[in-house]
This record gives C-alpha cells, sequence and structure tokens, in this order.
C-alpha cells in the first residue's frame, strides 16, 4: 500500500513541473506578446507627425489612425519590448516630406524609406541619429542640399549603412560630416548632382567596405587617403568630372575587388607594379579616361579577375600575352584604343568563362586566333574596325554566340561565312557591314537556320545581286541594313512575311520597279499597338548607329524607319503609305516616283522625318502635311509640285532649300509669291466637296422651280 501511494504521489509531482515549466513559458509569451503591443504615447505622436508631413500617404492613414497599438501599424516593427525598432515603408507610393520627428525615436534602427516620391531634403536629424543605424532613402526624389552635421556634433554615429542614391540632391558633397561617422560600413551616394572633391574624410570610418559616389558631378583628384581604407572592397566614382591620375597611395587597398572609374577624365599609365598589389581584386573598370601607354604585363597576376574594362582610352602597345593567366575572366573590353599587334599572341583557350570579347576599333592584324574558337561560353564577340582579315573558320560555329560583330575589316569569302552561320542557333545580332567588298549576295535558300536573328547589319560593301529568299525566312528580324550596296532587281513581294521588321534600309543601291505593297502589310508598322510585337531585344554589346557617339543597348529604342532612297523605283507612291502609322523616319528621295504626294501621309501622326526629294512628284502639297506635328525635317525639293505651300501648321517652319527645285510652287517662304486669290489652304475646298455643293444647289433650285410650277398650275385650275 505504501509503495503504491508513493507511485501515486511521484506522479503528480513529476506532472506538476512540467506543468509549472509550460506555465512560464505561457506567461512569458503572453507577457512578450502584451509588451510588443504596447508602444509609448510619446512614440505614436512622432510617427503621426511623420503621417501629418506626407500629402499622399499610400493608405498608411487607415492602419495608422484606427485606434490601434502603433505596433501593429503597417511598415514599423517594435522589440519584444514593445519599443520601435524599424520603420521600413519602401515603395508605398508616399509623397510630401520626410518629417525629422522620426529622428525622436530613440530606439529606431533601420529606416527605410526608398522608391517614393518625396519633396524637399533629408532631415540632417536622421543622419546624426544617435540610434538609426541604417538609412535608406533612394529613388525618392529628394532634392535640394545634404548639409554639414552641426559642429555641435562630436561624437561617434551609429550610422552603419546610408543610402542616399537616385535622388536629385544638389551643391557640394558634405567633407566634415564623415569626421564623426566612424561605423559607417556602406555609403551610396550615386546618381545625384553632387558638386565638389571626394572628402579623403571618408577613410576615418575603419569599417567603410562599400564606397558608390558615381554619377554626381565631383571634380578634382582622387584623394591618396582612400588607400588608408583598408576594408575597402568597393570602390566606384565613375561617371563624374574627375581629373589627374591614380596614385600610388590609392593601391595600398589591398582589399579592393570592384575598382571602377569609368567615363571620367584620369589620365596617365596604368602602373604595373602598384596594379599587382590588388590580388582581390575581381572588377577593374577604367574605360572612358584617358590612360594611355599599354597594358602592364603583370594584369596577368590578377588571378581572380573577372571583369576587365579598359575600353575607350588612348591605350597602345600589344595585348600581353600574360593575359591568359586570368582564367576567371567573363569580360574583356579594350574598345576604342590603339592597340596593335596579333590577336594570337593571347591563348584565349585558357578563358574557359569568357563571354564578352570587345575589340572594336584597334589596330588588330592577322587572323583570327583559332584558340578564340574554344571559347565554349563565349556569347557576344566584336572585332569590328580592326585589320584582321582572311576567312571565317568554320570553327566559330561551335561557339553559342548572340551577338557578332565583324565590321570594317578585309574578310573574304562571303559564301563560305553564311554556311558557317548556318550553325548559329543563338544568334539576335550580327554586323559584317564593309567586309567582302565586292562580292555576291549569297542566294542558297538553306541559309535560314539562325531564325532568333533580329537585327543584321550588311551595309557599306558593293555586294552585288538580289534580295534573297532566305531573308524571307527570318520573323523575328527587326532591323535590316543594307544601304551602300549594288543590289538590284525588284523588291520583292515577300517582304510583309518579316512581320517584326520596323527597320529597313535599302538605301544607296540599284533596285527597279514599283514600291510594292505588301511592304505596307508588314503588321509591326501598322498596329498601333507595337509592344505587342516587339520584345525589347535587350543586346549582349551596344549597337552604334552613325559615329560611335550614338548607341543603342536595346534594339527597340531604334526609331522606326523605312529608306528606300536612292534607288531605281518608279511608280507613285502607294496610298498605303499611310498604313505604316509608327513610322517616324520616311526617306523616298532621289528615285524616279511619280504623280500626286499622297494625303493619306498625313496618317503617319509619329513622323519626324519626311524626305521626297529628287523624283518627278507632281500636283499640290497635301494640306494636311501640316498636322504632323512631330515633324522636323521635310525636303520635296527637285521635283515638279505646283500651287500653294500650306500656310499654318509644321509646314511653315521649314526653309525654302525643303522646296527648291519646284518653279511652280509658290508661298510666304519662297521666291515666287502666290497671289492673293484663294492662295489660303484652310478655306480651299476638296473635289469632292465642291462637286457634292454644286450638286446640292442644282437639287435645290430644281426643287424650288419644280414647286414654284406645281403652285401656279393648282392656282391656275381652282381659281382660274
Amino acid at each position: 500500500m505504501h509503495s503504491t501511494r508513493t507511485s501515486r504521489d511521484e506522479v503528480p509531482m513529476h506532472f506538476f513541473s512540467i506543468a509549472l515549466i509550460v506555465l512560464q513559458l505561457i506567461l512569458l509569451q503572453i507577457f512578450s506578446a502584451s509588451s510588443a503591443h504596447s508602444c509609448t504615447v510619446q512614440e505614436k505622436h512622432y510617427l503621426l507627425q511623420f503621417l501629418d508631413g506626407l500629402s499622399q500617404d499610400g493608405g498608411l492613414a487607415t492602419s495608422w489612425r484606427n485606434g490601434t497599438d502603433c505596433c501593429k501599424w503597417e511598415g514599423v516593427t517594435c522589440n519584444r519590448g514593445g519599443v520601435i525598432i524599424e520603420v521600413s515603408l519602401a515603395s508605398r507610393g508616399l509623397e510630401g516630406c520626410i518629417s525629422p520627428y522620426l529622428a525622436g525615436l530613440t530606439s529606431l534602427l533601420r529606416v527605410n524609406l526608398s522608391h517614393n516620391s518625396f519633396s524637399g531634403g533629408l532631415p540632417l536629424e536622421l543622419v546624426y541619429s544617435s540610434s538609426i543605424i541604417v538609412l535608406d532613402v533612394s529613388f525618392s526624389r529628394l532634392n535640394g542640399v545634404l548639409h554639414e552635421l552641426p559642429s555641435s556634433v562630436t561624437s561617434a554615429r551609429p550610422l552603419q549603412v546610408l543610402n542616399i542614391s537616385s535622388n536629385q540632391l544638389t551643391a557640394e558633397f558634405p567633407s566634415s560630416t564623415w569626421n564623426v561617422m566612424r561605423n559607417l560600413v556602406v555609403l551610396n551616394a550615386s546618381n545625384n548632382s553632387f558638386t565638389g572633391c571626394i572628402p579623403p574624410s571618408l577613410c576615418l570610418s575603419p569599417s567603410l567596405a562599400i564606397l558608390d559616389l558615381c554619377y554626381n558631378q565631383l571634380s578634382g583628384s582622387v584623394p591618396a587617403a582612400l588607400g588608408n581604407c583598408s576594408n575597402l572592397k568597393v570602390l566606384k566614382v565613375g561617371n563624374n568630372k574627375l581629373s589627374g591620375t591614380l596614385l600610388a597611395e590609392l593601391f595600398h587597398a589591398t582589399s579592393l575587388e570592384h575598382l571602377s572609374f569609368p567615363n571620367d577624365g584620369l589620365q596617365g599609365e596604368l602602373d604595373g607594379e602598384n596594379i599587382v598589389k590588388l590580388s582581390n581584386l575581381v572588377t577593374l573598370d577604367l574605360g572612358g579616361n584617358k590612360f594611355s601607354g599599354k597594358i602592364p604585363g603583370t594584369i596577368g597576376q590578377l588571378k581572380r579577375l573577372e571583369e576587365l574594362y579598359l575600353g575607350s582610352n588612348n591605350m597602345s602597345g600589344e595585348l600581353p600575352s600574360t593575359l591568359s593567366n586570368c582564367t576567371n575572366l567573363i569580360i574583356i573590353d579594350l574598345m576604342i584604343n590603339n592597340i596593335s599587334g596579333d590577336l594570337g599572341r593571347v591563348n584565349f583557350s585558357t578563358l574557359h568563362s569568357l563571354k564578352h570579347l570587345d575589340l572594336m576599333r584597334n589596330n588588330f592584324s592577322g587572323m583570327v586566333p583559332e584558340s578564340i574558337y574554344s571559347c565554349r561560353n563565349l556569347i557576344a564577340l566584336r572585332l569590328s574596325l580592326n585589320h584582321v582579315h582572311g576567312e571565317i573558320s568554320p570553327r566559330i560555329g561551335n561557339l553559342h554566340l548572340s551577338y557578332l560583330s565583324l565590321a570594317r575589316n578585309p574578310f573574304t569569302n562571303i559564301m563560305k561565312a553564311f554556311h558557317v552561320f548556318k550553325s548559329f542557333r543563338n544568334i539576335t545580332t550580327l554586323i559584317l557591314a564593309q567586309n567582302f567588298m565586292n562580292e555576291a549576295m549569297p542566294q542558297d535558300e538553306t541559309i535560314y537556320s539562325f531564325q532568333n536573328l533580329q537585327y543584321i547589319n550588311m551595309a557599306d560593301s558593293s555586294l552585288t545581286g538580289n534580295l534573297p529568299v532566305w531573308l524571307s525566312k527570318l520573323r523575328n528580324l527587326k532591323i535590316l541594313r543594307l544601304s551602300n550596296n549594288r543590289l538590284s532587281g525588284p523588291m520583292p513581294a515577300w517582304i510583309n512575311c518579316l512581320n517584326s521588321l520596323f527597320y529597313l534600309d535599302l538605301s544607296n543601291n540599284s533596285f527597279t520597279g514599283k514600291i510594292p505593297i505588301t511592304l505596307m502589310e508588314i503588321s509591326v508598322l501598322t498596329s498601333d499597338k507595337t509592344s505587342t510585337y516587339l520584345d525589347p531585344g535587350h543586346l549582349e554589346l551596344p549597337v552604334f548607329r552613325g559615329n560611335l557617339s550614338r548607341q543603342y543597348h536595346v534594339l527597340t529604342a531604334f526609331p522606326k524607319f523605312l529608306n528606300l532612297s536612292t534607288n531605281n523605283f518608279t511608280g507613285v507612291i502607294p496610298p498605303e503609305v499611310g498604313q505604316l502609322k509608327v513610322l517616324s523616319q520616311v526617306d523616298f528621295s532621289c528615285n524616279r516616283l511619280y504623280g500626286d504626294i499622297p494625303p493619306s501621309i498625313c496618317n503617319l501622326t509619329k513622323l519626324e522625318v519626311l524626305d521626297l526629294s529628287d523624283n518627278y512628284l507632281t500636283g499640290e502639297i497635301p494640306a494636311t502635311l501640316g498636322n504632323l506635328y512631330f515633324l522636323s525635317a521635310f525636303n520635296i525639293s527637285n521635283n515638279d509640285l505646283e500651287g500653294p505651300v500650306p500656310t499654318g501648321g509644321q509646314l511653315s517652319t521649314f526653309p525654302q532649300s525643303s522646296f527648291d527645285g519646284n518653279p511652280k510652287l509658290c508661298g510666304a517662304m519662297l521666291i515666287h509669291h502666290c497671289s492673293s486669290v484663294g492662295t489660303d489652304p484652310v478655306c480651299v475646298i476638296s473635289t469632292k466637296q465642291h462637286s457634292n455643293r454644286i450638286i446640292f444647289f442644282i437639287a435645290y433650285g430644281l426643287f424650288f422651280g419644280v414647286g414654284v410650277l406645281y403652285d401656279r398650275l393648282v392656282f391656275y385650275r381652282y381659281f382660274g
């Protein structure tokens, strides 16, 4: 019995101990939960002051003014003690001013107000807060000046991350403020309009790891003090107005992984002895400066290097063979320099990760090295504007290229080249301009395997022959440039098969026959919803149009363009041209076109350029052309047009030279002034309207005459 009692007694005691522990945990949770929903009246007041400063609150008022505890409000986070530690309101559509009252939240650690539309500046109270460690107001349209901290603030601030990028902040970038930012790890002030110099005091924070000041208007030299940033991993100060050289002291920042100064005014030579100190470097971007001299051979010691941008400088000499030691390279950009020599000096077969190789506009010679064809990850290859020659190797077909530019090199055997290109399954951009000079355009109908091709440029090559049928198979083609060749024959009716084509340049050839009606049926040119036909067409490398200063990163940025000038086209301009609603530029000049200017051209409401000069056009200028409000270039010179130049509208803004060579034209801007009778185009009645009015008056007269005669007969019968 005793033992039975004992065991009965022990079970309840054990259960009680467990229950007590569980109860303690429950009470702790209840206490924590209740504490997490009990922000102070003062904190609530500060938040409501912030809300009152907004002209658009993104719906916050619904959450913040319903009497609930502010720890439950949207975007507000409290700790277990019920104290506000975070305000996160990114991308909420907020407008108005940022209230400095937020700094009154004395335990606030993180503030994220990015991607909104504030007005005014950033309250300094948030910058020198005694609690905030992360402050992000990027992409928020802030403007004005970022003032220096008051001199009374001398103790170190806790701020670790400050992101004020992509705003409209102006005036001189603060310099003394950073004296008290001893805990700063990340500073991003990029994409503003700050002026002044790079503050040497930035490195007073021993923890600074990321410094991004690019896309501002900073000037002066790169301070040597930045070399004291022993933990600096990312330094980006490109697209400013810097000058001078990269001092040797800068290379003491040996932790650097990303060194970026593109499109500044830096000069001098790359110091081979110093650059090897940056053994952790992954990205080196010094493009768009004035650097000269050779690429140092010691660059091969940067084993971690993945991206090398030295394009658009004045560098010369030969490409160092040691570049093949940088086996992690993904991007090599050396475009627009004076680098010379044989590309075969570099063994590209070691660069297994290489994706982009851009050597455009240098002085490279010899043949394309076979080792390039071992770069199986290469998707963009640009060798244009060099002196590379020979035939295209069949091995290039082993590459999965999306972008290939060989323009302005003396390559030969275009037929062989296109049979090699047939194996390209991923090619979207093919640039062969000023190559294969005086050869015949390949006509083999089996050349159509590259179904993803969107851009092809074979201009300036004096190619002969007709437009090949295989072009009609390229249903994704957006841009076709064949100008300045010797192509002949009629434009084929299958041109409307190219449903995505919005840029066609056949100028300066010898095409004959009429402009086909099917040209006016290309889907993308006739649709009001061009975007449904066109994806952005992002390019692996930019495409240049005209001079090298104009470049496009997406194909849809190209103008909607139709140029058939300087050929032997005959017949009338098809009235169906009015269906091509999206066109911004039309050039039919220097042909043998005759007949009237079709009034339907006035339907091309996006037209900016219209050139119909040097043809045999007759008749009057349609007055409706004056309604093309975006027209900035207009030329109908050297035709046989007659009558008044319509006054008012856009046509009256063009000079006399736009109308020269039409002796039967008259107008205020011409030598021949019109007579005062019937010269105002606003009052001119069309032929159809004139005929309708004559018919109306004849009918009215007949009706009136019959009515009078009938009245007389009736009167005579009953009263005569």
